[in-house]
């Protein structure tokens, strides 16, 4: 369309031209309006050919809710009733401020008098080989909805780059309108801006419910297709098929034009408190500009920042100074809200709340008696009230133990005193959400029916018999019914901090409800921090990964440092390296290569250990990839020496060598060293053989013994060679090496799925007693077959060498050199 020139005829009124017909430009138009109606002569360029609408609203639009009409904010008749000229479809390609000119895509120049940038942001197109491929399509406009329509009618299969929130309801909304999606996020957790590990991992278990495929740690590397797309390939080499390609990966400021016409642009426009940029007779409003070195990606500072402009151009003082912000969603019909930092640091302190019937989760971030962030998913209530604490700086030290439970609680009644808080509760309120359990019910058990413990009133009426998380109401209303007679409970020794159940109790849970995640445990269980500590992380990864073998993946965030690094770090901060020597034997190949790394690679030391292996220390971090790629090319895998596993498998050398050899100690020791290596266990993990009973391999004081003798094979268990020093129990006598490594894999899968994490088998034997391993291992034969044939299953997905993976690239950025600033 070719637009007329704008003639002025008689209205001397200065002319104000706005650039972008979208939400920021058309509000600070009703804001100037609102203020002075007749200040000024307007008009707007829009990039489309439409009146406004609201592009919030286009996930509704894509799925099915609304219509292109429910949608729109300032209709024709707007723009005629307030003598506005709307120049639609015709963007804006040059700013002339020399001349005061603005010209279109049309040619069409306009002069202006004041200029207003409001051009919004452009969504970010990742750099990858079939980007430009037709159905590769964007989520910013009515025009990229209509796209995804066509495609929604042929149906088939979509994926959505980005899980942050235009992503996710991009997905949605193709997902509803029959599509099969898989949405590809780069984090590890989605919409990691505004929600924690847990709120996240509870959206994605939400959406994979409704039918959507979510791959995290997903990185694209390449969009498949030749005339057309036809999927994506990631970097591991996985290909998604596609009919359609959404990139919803992140916005950038628009700031071409600005940039082109000599305005000061950083991240965004530059602009002052009243929205004027370095051309004091330009402004800019929107995503599109940088305030104090802040931009701005949500609708709120919007309406802020539109106030604050209309003021400058009609006079008034008011001025913008940023906003705090706060984002409260429902995506994909889940309500989400996140507000301030809840990342925590020094000072800070967590408040949770996990209802895992309702599937709520709220989290409140405190420091200095004030509300510094708050992450809520699936009851997002009370969001503005913490919002308004958190932007007012309220002192919350006089509720803050009812914080956590919302604004009505908090502020009806005496905040500071649980019991009393308890006490005003009607006899109808639910106390136990697990199994139903009111006030009513609970009260009249402990007066009637003379209960004076928790498992008293466990026992009666099942509260606080499931996950726990009404205990401390139960325990309150004990001490209201009993008063100075009820003492309180003996606290039993928990698994750390967070939780009030211990590891036994924990393993149990995971099992009996099929717990298949570290978040799902944390809601589940009711943790009371939002993420975990560094005692249980380590310690869930673990039963995880013993409990589901082949369908839990590890969680290398919730291991050791050393573990995560496959080697360990000494004190100069260089790392030392142990190959495995299976049962102690190496060979010439062998030794060359580890003679060829030390000198290649400048090793200070190479000492030998005590388990039969040689330790090459020295190791600079960067260089670690490339010294495993030199020890696997000699047929050498990782010996384990830094982690929660079978460390090593010491044997003399037996009947084969020497004339007191019983038995072929040596061979049996590396059949079982191949058998048991790579497995994760409690903690570390030590095997010996010895030829006979002279016990050269030192097996009295290993994990798992065995001493060769003239009828067979003695099996002992529970030894320890550290600073508490304790010789082995003999489990039993066995007569062939089949017995021996059946019986040694039985023994090890108990350990692994009874001890508790970072209890070796000596303390783990004590507290058991070595009666109870007879009857598990040598008593039940059924059940010796069922622990064996358990443990060789999770072998299967257990040996694989880490540091072949970590050779051929996997994980690089932990052994990238870390970067120096320069001053």
């Amino acid at each position: 369309m070719k637009h007329q020139p704008i003639h002025i005829g008689s209205d001397t009124r200065p002319h104000l031209v706005v650039i972008g017909n979208g939400m920021a430009g058309c509000l600070a138009i009703e804001e100037v309006i609102a203020r002075d109606a007749h200040r000024y002569r307007v008009t707007i360029f829009g990039a489309e050919p439409r009146v406004n609408y609201n592009r919030i609203m286009l996930s509704p639009l894509l799925a099915g809710e609304k219509n292109f009409n429910d949608i729109v904010i300032n209709t024709e008749a707007w723009y005629a009733e307030n003598g506005i000229h709307l120049v639609s479809g015709d963007p804006v390609v040059a700013i002339e401020r020399a001349t005061k000119t603005v010209r279109a895509r049309s040619g069409l120049e306009t002069p202006y008098d004041k200029l207003l940038i409001a051009t919004g942001s452009d969504p970010f197109i990742i750099p990858v080989p079939g980007k430009n491929l037709p159905g590769v399509v964007t989520f910013r406009d009515y025009d990229d909805v209509e796209k995804m329509l066509r495609a929604a009618d042929g149906g088939g299969d979509a994926v959505v780059i980005g899980g942050g929130l235009l992503g996710l309801e991009a997905a949605h909304g193709l997902s509803l309108r029959g599509m099969k999606v898989t949405v590809l996020h780069l984090s590890n957790t989605l919409m990691e801006r505004q929600l924690d590990e847990q709120a996240a991992w509870l959206l994605k278990a939400a959406l994979e419910a409704r039918g959507q495929t979510i791959l995290t740690n997903a990185d694209t590397a390449e969009i498949l297709g030749d005339a057309h797309v036809t999927g994506v390939r990631l970097k591991d080499g996985r290909a998604i098929p596609a009919s359609i390609i959404v990139m919803a990966v992140g916005i950038r400021p628009a700031t071409a034009l600005a940039r082109d016409a000599g305005l000061a642009v950083g991240r965004g426009i530059q602009v002052d408190d009243h929205m004027v940029t370095s051309d004091a007779d330009v402004l800019a409003v929107g995503e599109c500009v940088e305030h104090d070195g802040q931009v701005y990606g949500l609708v709120a500072p919007l309406w802020e920042m539109c106030r604050a402009l209309a003021d400058g151009l009609t006079e008034a003082h008011t001025g913008y100074r940023g906003s705090v912000t706060s984002t409260k969603l429902k995506v994909a019909g889940l309500d989400v809200f996140s507000a301030g930092d809840f990342g925590g640091g020094d000072g800070a302190e967590d408040i949770v709340l996990r209802d895992a019937s309702r599937g709520v989760y709220k989290r409140v971030v405190v420091k200095d008696d004030r509300v510094v962030g708050a992450v809520l998913y699936g009851d997002t209530a009370d969001g503005n009230w913490y919002f308004q604490l958190l932007r007012d700086g309220s002192d919350i030290s006089a509720m803050r133990d009812m914080l956590i439970f919302g604004q009505a609680f908090a502020e009806g009644g005496d905040g500071r005193n649980p019991r009393t808080a308890v006490a005003a509760l009607p006899d109808t309120a639910e106390i136990c959400g697990c199994n139903g359990v009111c006030k009513g019910t609970i009260t009249r058990a402990i007066v009637d029916g003379g209960l004076t413990s928790l498992d008293d009133v466990r026992g009666i009426t099942k509260a606080s018999a499931s996950c726990g998380s009404c205990t401390g109401l139960v325990e309150n209303l004990l001490s209201l019914c009993l008063g100075d007679e009820y003492g309180g409970e003996r606290k039993a020794k928990t698994m750390c901090k967070c939780t009030s159940f211990g590891h036994d109790e924990v393993r149990a849970l995971i099992r009996e409800k099929r717990l298949r995640a570290i978040p799902q445990i944390w809601q589940e269980l009711h943790w009371s921090t939002p993420d975990g500590c560094s005692s249980c992380r380590p310690a869930l990864n673990y039963y995880l990964l013993c409990e589901w073998p082949g369908e839990y993946v590890d969680d290398q965030q919730s291991r050791f440092s050393n573990e995560r690094m496959h080697a360990n770090i000494q004190k100069d901060g260089t790392y030392s390296v142990v190959p495995r020597m299976w049962g102690g034997v190496t060979s010439p190949r062998e030794l060359r290569a580890i003679a060829d790394v030390v000198e290649k690679y400048e090793a200070r030391m190479v000492k030998v250990t005590g388990g039969q292996r040689l330790d090459i220390f020295g190791i600079r971090r960067d260089d670690l990839p490339a010294v495993w790629a030199d020890l696997n090319a000699a047929g050498m895998v990782s010996g384990h020496a830094y982690g929660k596993a079978l460390r090593t498998v010491k044997t003399c050398v037996g009947s084969e060598w020497c004339r007191f050899g019983t038995q072929d100690s040596t061979g049996l020791g590396i059949k079982l060293e191949h058998m048991s290596w790579g497995s994760w266990m409690p903690h570390k993990f030590k095997i010996a053989v010895s030829g006979c009973p002279r016990n050269c391999a030192e097996a009295t004081i290993k994990d798992f013994g065995v001493i060769c003798v003239d009828s067979g094979y003695e099996l002992l268990v529970g030894g320890n060679g550290g600073i508490k020093l304790r010789g082995t129990d003999l489990l039993c006598k066995v007569e062939t090496e089949a017995e021996a490594m059946a019986y040694c894999a039985a023994f090890i899968q108990l350990y692994r799925e009874e001890a508790r994490y970072l209890e070796r088998t000596a303390p783990w034997i004590e507290r058991v007693g070595i009666d109870y391993l007879k009857s598990r291992i040598v008593e039940d034969a059924g059940g010796r077959e069922a622990l064996t044939m358990r443990f060789l299953f999770s072998q299967t997905f257990s040996q694989d060498d880490p540091w072949a993976e970590r050779a051929e690239g996997a994980e690089r950025h932990l052994h990238s050199p870390m970067l120096v600033a320069a001053e």
